[in-house]
């Protein structure tokens, strides 16, 4: 996949086709997303059409459970004392991942698909009604030596 198909265009109708292809090859494949196997870690958030999201979110999973957080990228930070972190759960579903956010947000569901390069393509829906697409790349971390914690 080139640069080119990963920066925002206007039309959703790019975005509904790359769709397509990213779960005709699963399917193809017979390739089995694990949920916590594919998707444990930090991502970066990219906007490709629509509203949000908006710089600086990024999404932290761990075991089928994760936040979307708005604060500048991991490695700018300086301790926010009052960090959003906006909580979901993650579920299978046929042909995608769905991750479900929690409480008063209950009514946004985003829809990932594995990618040929390992990022995920997403689309962001409210009560149905997609609203916008994005992409989600694995976080560069470090991982300091001696305590073993990732930076």
């Amino acid at each position: 996949m080139s640069f080119t198909e990963h920066e925002p265009r206007s039309g959703s109708r790019f975005y509904e086709e790359r769709w397509e292809r990213a779960g005709a090859r699963d399917v193809e494949e017979q390739k089995s997303l694990s949920v916590v196997g594919n998707l444990d870690g930090d991502w970066r958030v990219e906007r490709l059409s629509g509203p949000v999201p908006m710089p600086f979110v990024w999404k932290r999973i761990r075991a089928g459970r994760g936040t979307t957080r708005l604060s500048p990228p991991l490695r700018r930070r300086s301790g926010l004392p009052l960090e959003p972190k906006l909580p979901f759960r993650l579920e299978q579903r046929e042909g995608h991942v769905a991750l479900i956010y929690q409480g008063p947000l209950s009514f946004l569901v985003d829809e990932l698909r594995l990618e040929e390069d390992g990022s995920w393509l997403g689309r962001a829906n409210a009560v149905g009604i997609r609203y916008a697409w994005f992409r989600m790349v694995p976080v560069e971390s470090t991982i300091n030596p001696a305590s073993g914690i990732r930076l």
